[in-house]
């Protein structure tokens, strides 16, 4: 088990290792059953959400290039047409805890979608080794991702219970990063809520890893489309309290008053990830709160 600590992976003294023996089986559909097991603790007691008086599923539908990207789809029960949200992962991809954040949306009133922006490569939600997942993510450029999104958008606003008016977008880690950038570039978007994406280059980034994440969200405040709600945490080493503040100025320079940055204090990365160490349940559940009621203020209103 790796003890994920950055928006991208772990660098080399960050790895730590578990005892716990994990099985993580391949269900009959797109995705794994299952949390992934590079970031599983030992001790996890995950929160659940079951489906009932729910609408869950599997779809592909037709990306940019030409691939057929896999997503899972949770909504409310009936006809609609419901508010969506499109639920962008960590690193990791389409796992159960991501499955169950896409349900719990689906609980209070949104269809959910999460696109699997990482399997034209490889699906790294089922591997453990932790290079070969970075390698998978770092595959996934800037506008391969943004097409993803756009194809998201496309195929929910051909949806019957979908009402592709009202959209919203959250993600967590590499996704808290796709979120800024999405509502930089996609107007039809009404709100975004980033958990914990990084905002800037590293202080000790090389120029290539800075040029590969480019468009950097502390660039990207004067573009955005839509208020954003950052929740970060103080503790967080991957992203230093310095970047958050010149994030925060970067959107008071720009004018996005209705934009937002909280930062929790002594939380760690990840700590919204219930199946994680890193996991902090009064944050997380305040961090969640502060975002149904985003959404339901700037998506459902």
């Amino acid at each position: 088990m790796t003890t994920l600590i950055r928006p991208e992976g772990p660098q080399s003294d960050d790895l730590k290792l578990s005892r716990r023996s994990l099985g993580v089986g391949a269900v009959g559909g797109l995705f794994i059953a299952g949390y992934a097991p590079a970031a599983l603790a030992a001790q996890a007691a995950p929160v659940t959400t079951p489906a009932d008086g729910l609408t869950t599923g599997e779809v592909t539908y037709p990306a940019p290039d030409g691939f057929d990207l896999p997503a899972y789809v949770a909504r409310p029960a009936g006809d609609g047409p419901f508010p969506v949200v499109i639920v962008v992962s960590e690193i990791f991809g389409v796992h159960e805890y991501i499955r169950d954040c896409c349900r719990r949306l689906a609980k209070a009133g949104y269809a959910a979608i999460a696109p699997a922006f990482f399997n034209r490569v490889e699906d790294p939600a089922p591997l453990s080794d932790m290079q070969r997942i970075q390698q998978i993510v770092a595959a996934a450029g800037y506008e391969q991702v943004m097409g993803d999104v756009s194809a998201t958008l496309d195929w929910a606003s051909q949806q019957l219970w979908a009402n592709g008016d009202k959209v919203g977008i959250t993600g967590w880690c590499w996704g808290g990063k796709v979120v800024w950038q999405a509502c930089a570039r996609f107007a039809v978007l009404d709100a975004g809520v980033a958990w914990y994406g990084r905002l800037a280059p590293a202080a000790d980034a090389q120029p290539a890893a800075v040029s590969a994440g480019q468009p950097w969200p502390v660039d990207l405040a004067d573009n955005l489309k839509c208020p954003v709600l950052g929740l970060y945490g103080e503790a967080d080493r991957g992203i230093p309290l310095p970047s958050v503040e010149a994030m925060k100025q970067a959107l008071t320079r720009a004018g996005q008053t209705g934009s937002d940055i909280i930062v929790y204090d002594d939380a760690p990365h990840g700590f919204h990830a219930d199946y994680r160490d890193s996991y902090r349940a009064a944050d997380a559940a305040d961090g969640w709160r502060r975002l149904l009621a985003f959404f339901d203020a700037r998506v459902k209103g």
